[in-house]
């Protein structure tokens, strides 16, 4: 492995830290305070603090472990690993995140804004969080895990995936023993909270993943395409396709220069385009999905 790949991986855990942080957060800051239940593990693992007064980062951990041995012969050696160090590191987070939140920064920020605020940011916390996980091919375990599993072989929206599960756990909190002078409109409460989470959480998530993958499609007119096409292979390291054009107004023949680039390379691109040709036109599409050598995977 050479230094740029060794700082590529580096770099990439760094991110998934940060990722972790954030997700951990979400949930000590916002959720736990209000008794709230999400979905995937950390909501297994919330009922069981509720109810059995378990840690979460020990019921995490152990949980995750579960489905992780199942996982890694399906999603490989490489996923395997990063899903590991991220449920170590969720599982410490949980540990030791709340020692530095003070109550009464709990108190301000999280209870005195009521149940539907904390539902909302909680929720956006963890899909962030879970979000750059997978944008740096890592999970935080769990139901993230079948939906990566599902997400391989069918194009089906990672969100979507966790949403559907998150459904039923969160309703299963239903089944928990009533405490003391709570009602089960509490409890239903609950569950309706923990539905605006998950879905705020898988609209993040998905928004998060479009964001890192989107890609867009464009068109380079110009006298000097020969050049620009050259820079263009050279310096971002993309391919390109010549069309043959005419000017309808003019009635010169032309080369339209076509590529497609990830929205990271755009800039790149303008700044190419505007050093050789200041006059050249350009159209710039979002493409809804790019498969193939240098993008994503055709999948059945």
């Amino acid at each position: 492995m050479d230094a740029k790949s060794i700082f590529k991986e580096i770099k990439a855990y760094i991110v998934i830290t940060a990722g972790l942080l954030c997700y951990v957060v979400g949930w000590d800051l916002f959720l736990i305070p209000n008794n709230l239940v999400g979905g995937g593990v950390s909501g297994i693992s919330a009922i069981l603090l509720y109810a059995f007064n378990i840690p979460i980062s020990i019921s995490f951990f152990v949980i995750n472990l579960i489905l992780l041995l199942i996982a890694l012969k399906i999603l490989g050696k490489s996923f395997g690993v990063k899903t590991v160090y991220a449920i170590i590191i969720t599982s410490v987070f949980f540990d030791i995140v709340p020692r530095f939140l003070p109550d009464a920064f709990i108190q301000e920020i999280a209870i005195s804004n009521g149940k539907l605020l904390c539902s909302i940011f909680g929720g956006v916390f963890a899909g962030f969080g879970i979000g750059v996980c997978f944008s740096q091919g890592g999970s935080t375990g769990g139901t993230d895990i079948i939906a990566l599993i599902i997400n391989k072989y069918r194009n089906i929206s990672p969100g979507k995936i966790i949403l559907l599960i998150d459904i039923f756990i969160i309703a299963s909190s239903l089944l928990l023993p009533t405490k003391p002078g709570e009602s089960i409109g509490t409890k239903v409460a609950t569950v309706l909270y923990g539905y605006i989470l998950i879905g705020a959480c898988s609209y993040t998530i998905d928004l998060v993943i479009s964001g890192s993958k989107q890609s867009f499609q464009i068109f380079i007119f110009s006298q000097k395409y020969s050049e620009i096409a050259d820079a263009i292979i050279k310096d971002v390291k993309r391919g390109v396709t010549l069309m043959d054009g005419q000017g309808w107004y003019t009635k010169h023949n032309s080369k339209i220069i076509m590529v497609v680039i990830r929205k990271t390379d755009m800039n790149l691109i303008y700044r190419l385009v505007k050093a050789i040709d200041k006059d050249a036109f350009m159209s710039v599409g979002s493409v809804m999905g790019v498969y193939g050598n240098g993008f994503d995977k055709i999948k059945k």
